[in-house]
């Protein structure tokens, strides 16, 4: 098969408005009541949300990268279950191979930074079609570790939360209404694509629709990080030990709301030094799944 890509010669073509113009509320809502879509940059993010079920809609990559890609798609296409390296081209390849259809925009790294407004220093960019979210019922079905970020609203934070949950033992995500998009293109960048590894789901179309009590209703006992008096170690065993456990991580300013301070089973704090009164939530987040991963 021959991997035809399209070259950029008019920047004002209606083909680049999803990967180039559109806001990120725009693509989220441009289909609504339908899920819309979300930019995935970087090859690595693309093969994962691919696998993950995500459908890519359009590409748009640096010329001299989506020929290379191109050429490796076509050598590889008479290996079924070919499986890529780590480098670029090899993880572009396996888009590209994966979807035969999809259409490829390249242009020269000079032309594509000044259609995006950024260094592409990844070297490519893909709009794909969000899905479906499961719901609070199905994510924890089945679950016995699962975070969940009340008004967490950094999407550099909220991707690296991804991360650490993934790597750490976490089974699921939950985020309450108020939370950063785990979508947005910097929480997907950060996450170095574990967004589409890990199942999550919000809580609510409203941030009032959160209530801690509904964890306990679905059989989790549930770990506040607080810095309150009463707050136990976070390696506390009656904490760790725990069948079922939420996490509950809250805002990176206020913290957590005083409604789920007061009605979670535990209260747990990371031990501090030299003063120190608390860590930024994304590290917060990796000490705590660490500490209270199931044993």
């Amino acid at each position: 098969m021959s991997y035809r890509l399209h070259e950029i010669t008019d920047l004002t073509i209606p083909a680049l408005d999803m990967l180039c113009r559109m806001s990120e509320t725009q693509l989220l809502r441009a289909e609504e009541p339908r899920p819309g879509y979300f930019i995935a940059e970087s090859p690595r993010v693309m093969v994962r949300a691919l696998r993950a079920g995500y459908e890519p809609v359009s590409l748009l990559a640096e010329k001299g990268l989506a020929e290379s890609a191109a050429a490796l798609a076509a050598k590889n296409e008479a290996q079924p279950g070919w499986e890529p390296d780590d480098s670029r081209e090899e993880q572009l390849a396996y888009v590209l191979l994966s979807c035969p259809a999809l259409p490829v925009y390249a242009a020269g790294i000079d032309v594509l930074n000044a259609l995006t407004g950024f260094p592409l220093t990844l070297g490519a960019l893909c709009a794909m079609r969000r899905r479906v979210l499961p719901s609070v019922e199905e994510i924890c079905a089945g679950a016995g570790r699962i975070a969940v970020l009340e008004s967490v609203v950094n999407p550099t934070n909220v991707g690296a939360i991804f991360r650490s949950a993934a790597a750490l033992g976490m089974d699921a995500v939950l985020l309450t209404a108020a939370c950063c998009d785990p979508l947005y293109r910097r929480a997907i960048r950060v996450s170095m694509g574990t967004v589409f590894q890990i199942p999550w789901t919000w809580i609510g179309r409203k941030q009032r629709d959160w209530d801690v009590t509904m964890l306990q209703r679905y059989g989790f006992r549930t770990a506040a990080m607080a810095l309150d008096e009463r707050a136990v170690c976070i390696d506390d065993p009656a904490v760790a030990g725990e069948e079922r456990l939420a996490v509950i991580l809250g805002t990176e300013g206020e913290g957590l709301e005083r409604n789920t301070i007061e009605n979670s089973d535990h209260l747990v704090r990371i031990p501090m030094g030299h003063g120190v009164d608390s860590l930024n939530v994304a590290a917060a987040s990796a000490v705590a799944f660490w500490a209270l991963r199931k044993k």
